[in-house]
């Protein structure tokens, strides 16, 4: 496990991604409860009320954050029971996300899962006959993808471009990734060029300021810090990507999402895991978030390229 050095150089966050606002307010102090134990401040943007993670652990240091057997989207390990229920209903999922993607992009295209992790889902869309390509800066993640499934995973945007050639993109996907994306509008450049008029663009983000994460505060285990930068509302969402060029079509609910996040907060907040507690409160955070149709603790954005 990774053990951060007191002299590691932070960022100081300058701007909001957003509305480009330099005034900001302290939020939230959070742990990072999975690799470091160290405290890192959420800031909220005086102007839009955008949050996000300042000061943070610059690029070059912030993959050390990632190395633990507990960030299993990484490692893909199934040991404990929170673990092997997450691959229980990763296989359940992984279906949904397919079906979401055929009605929204049609039943084969080419396809960037743009942080594809270990490699699940861009292996469920190659295996239905998608022209696959991903890509994974984590190189332990990467190298499970390309050992386990075979699959066709960069490092990064321009090691992608050069394998896309002329070829354009009907559809790109972002599972819980663009919260952890340090430079969001490099990768929105990329993504319009590459994308076919009317693509389509999946982004999947946890949401602030639905009720677990009202409920946990501090111990919200999606705020994740400092691995998460960014920490998304559905506002947030629809004002960057508006921004970006993109009109929103449709907010989906992942609706298993807030009893694994309470299962974790309920972990982090009193030491150990009560499943009872954190079936009820993500049962809560479902049963509220319905009345709206939105607020789920984590919700899934259907993008389409003006």
């Amino acid at each position: 496990m990774f053990v951060p050095r007191e002299t590691l150089f932070m960022i100081e966050v300058s701007n909001c991604i957003i509305c480009k606002s330099d005034q900001f307010k302290p939020f939230l102090v959070c742990k990072d409860y999975t690799v470091s134990k160290k405290d890192f401040t959420i800031q909220q943007c005086n102007s839009c009320g955008f949050k996000f993670t300042s000061p943070r652990p610059s690029d070059s240091e912030l993959g050390n954050y990632y190395k633990s057997e507990e960030y299993v989207s990484h490692s893909d390990t199934k040991k404990g029971l929170v673990n092997k229920l997450y691959h229980w209903v990763r296989n359940y999922t992984l279906i949904k996300k397919l079906q979401l993607l055929i009605h929204y992009a049609g039943k084969q295209g080419t396809i960037l899962d743009y942080g594809c992790g270990t490699g699940a889902f861009l292996n469920t869309c190659s295996k239905n006959k998608w022209n696959s390509f991903g890509v994974e800066p984590d190189p332990d993640a990467r190298n499970i993808a390309i050992q386990n499934y075979g699959l066709n995973v960069s490092q990064n945007l321009e090691e992608v471009q050069s394998k896309l050639g002329e070829t354009k993109l009907n559809a790109v996907t972002m599972w819980h990734v663009l919260e952890h994306v340090s430079n969001p509008d490099e990768l929105f450049s990329f993504i319009k060029s590459n994308l076919v008029e009317k693509g389509i663009l999946i982004i999947a983000v946890p949401n602030c300021s639905s009720h677990d994460a009202v409920y946990y505060g501090a111990h919200w285990a999606a705020y994740d810090v400092p691995r998460h930068l960014y920490h998304f509302t559905p506002k947030d969402m629809e004002a960057l990507l508006d921004k970006q060029g993109f009109k929103l079509e449709k907010t989906l609910p992942m609706v298993f999402d807030s009893f694994y996040v309470s299962m974790l907060s309920e972990k982090y907040k009193n030491g150990s895991i009560s499943y009872l507690k954190a079936f009820y409160r993500g049962l809560v955070s479902n049963l509220k978030a319905n009345k709206t149709g939105k607020e789920f603790s984590s919700q899934i954005y259907v993008f389409r390229k003006r």
